[in-house]
């Protein structure tokens, strides 16, 4: 089983510089989690100053195609 919760902390540990959104957007990018997935860890991973809660929907969305990843035929945009 793949651990977002896992990849993230990888991630920010090799990027100490990088915001904790950019750190899920590498976590995420390509490995197919579900929605439900993404919205949880998203909720507990991501520093609340780093999005307006207001665009937490929108957000999730757009983190929804660059998880999916290019194989589906998604351009996915980097961060």
């Amino acid at each position: 089983m793949k651990s977002l919760q896992r990849r993230f902390i990888n991630i920010s540990e090799r990027n100490p510089l990088w915001s904790s959104y950019a750190c899920f957007c590498e976590a995420i990018k390509g490995q197919k989690f579900s929605q439900k997935i993404l919205s949880y860890w998203f909720g507990k991973l991501v520093e609340k100053d780093d999005y307006d809660r207001s665009d937490k929907k929108d957000i999730i969305s757009h983190l929804l195609v660059l998880n999916i990843g290019a194989e589906a035929g998604i351009k996915q945009d980097k961060i």
